[in-house]
């Protein structure tokens, strides 16, 4: 594990209080109505959950992690930035990362605005994700999917452009137009932030990650399937002169400690079948609308939809995901292990679980902080002196 390990926090704020006859309903995203969230009840999950993504930083995470969805119950963060905002004064030297917007679903020129705002506010602790987007967002927004990478690749050389040229500069492209890009302010860090491509393993977002020489995170892939992207990422990076650093691979894990196994997973998996079963919930055709895929990923995220959607395995979640669950001493074996395998020390800790109760959360974060962040350093460490040795 070469480097600096990192760990980072990342918080999906759902809302969890789901009517008891949401089973009924074939998707918790798009269509499902939102009469059954309660402003008072969403109140007072924000308070929590700002409260855990600051308990982060305390128990010693290096960043905190907050990301976009809409029209779901799946996640309360319409708008990360508004969170990144709240929580930088609250916070004196973890990483915001806000993993993040998809730039094609917004104007360019504001999101480049916005993300220079949050860096200069923090004093360039800012880090940047450009999702494409989940295909259930273009149920959400007025546009055509068909036209998604197109327009996301532009918006990315908009905000590429805004913060590293001296303006006033032109942009004219297939989706939009500037006489006069020259946003205020630019961003603190040069030549700007941090950024990463997410993606589900799309062959297209993977070589854009190698052509702008960005990190890469994959989510919601199996552990083979991302150890083929970061293989594949490696090979294109290198190709295009952008040799990939072990920190540009966030590593997404699922992590839950606990005294033994037994309780860990006892405390854990209602709150994982939750996620998958429940708040992950959705239909073929909202995942895929008509034009965001190629016919082969339609038909690999489709088979994903409905294995989803067909029930629960904790077994099968387990082999088939990154899920670190049981004592500290497994956790830290197991997360050492993924990390040599995919040659990374970047750590994507989701540590609050579907709708896992508040304790659950601050034992889970408190553990990690306690007893997993500082031997997983403290062992790089000395492979570290070893090899220089």
């Amino acid at each position: 594990m070469s480097g600096t390990v990192r760990f980072d926090f990342m918080h999906f704020m759902p809302y969890v209080h789901l009517p008891e006859n949401h089973k009924d309903f074939h998707s918790t995203w798009v269509d499902f109505p939102n009469k059954f969230y309660d402003p008072q009840k969403g109140h007072a999950l924000y308070q929590r959950y700002l409260a855990e993504l600051l308990l982060a930083e305390t128990v010693g995470f290096d960043g905190i992690v907050v990301n976009e969805h809409h029209n779901t119950a799946y996640s309360m963060m319409a708008a990360p930035n508004l969170i990144a905002a709240a929580i930088i004064p609250q916070t004196k030297t973890a990483k915001i990362c806000v993993w993040g917007t998809p730039p094609n679903l917004e104007y360019p020129n504001r999101l480049a605005e916005e993300y220079a705002m949050l860096d200069v506010m923090s004093q360039g602790r800012l880090e940047v994700a450009f999702p494409l987007g989940t295909g259930m967002e273009y149920w959400a927004n007025p546009i055509n999917p068909a036209t998604a990478r197109a327009r996301y690749r532009e918006s990315i050389d908009i905000i590429l452009q805004a913060w590293t040229q001296d303006g006033p500069t032109t942009y004219y492209g297939d989706f939009y137009t500037y006489r006069y890009l020259n946003p205020w302010p630019r961003p603190y860090q040069k030549p700007h932030p941090p950024c990463y491509i997410v993606g589900t393993g799309s062959p297209e977002t993977v070589e854009l990650a190698a052509k702008l020489g960005f990190g890469y995170s994959a989510v919601f892939v199996s552990k083979t399937r991302a150890l083929e992207l970061n293989q594949q990422l490696r090979k294109s990076s290198a190709e295009h002169g952008h040799p990939v650093r072990p920190e540009q691979l966030p590593l997404q894990v699922i992590t839950y400690v606990a005294e033994t196994k037994e309780k860990a997973e006892a405390e854990a998996v209602e709150h994982v079948r939750f996620f998958f079963e429940d708040a992950l919930r959705t239909t073929p055709n909202f995942l895929a609308p008509p034009g965001y895929l190629s016919v082969a990923e339609l038909k690999k995220r489709a088979a994903l939809a409905d294995k989803l959607h067909g029930g629960f395995s904790f077994d099968n979640v387990n082999e088939s995901f990154f899920l670190a669950i049981g004592t500290a001493d497994q956790v830290v074996e197991q997360l050492e292990e993924w990390a040599a395998k995919m040659d990374t020390n970047h750590f994507n800790i989701l540590g609050a679980i579907g709708n896992m109760p508040h304790w659950k959360v601050v034992k889970n974060l408190t553990l990690i902080g306690q007893d997993v962040i500082p031997r997983i350093r403290a062992n790089a460490a000395v492979e570290r002196r070893v090899a220089a040795e």
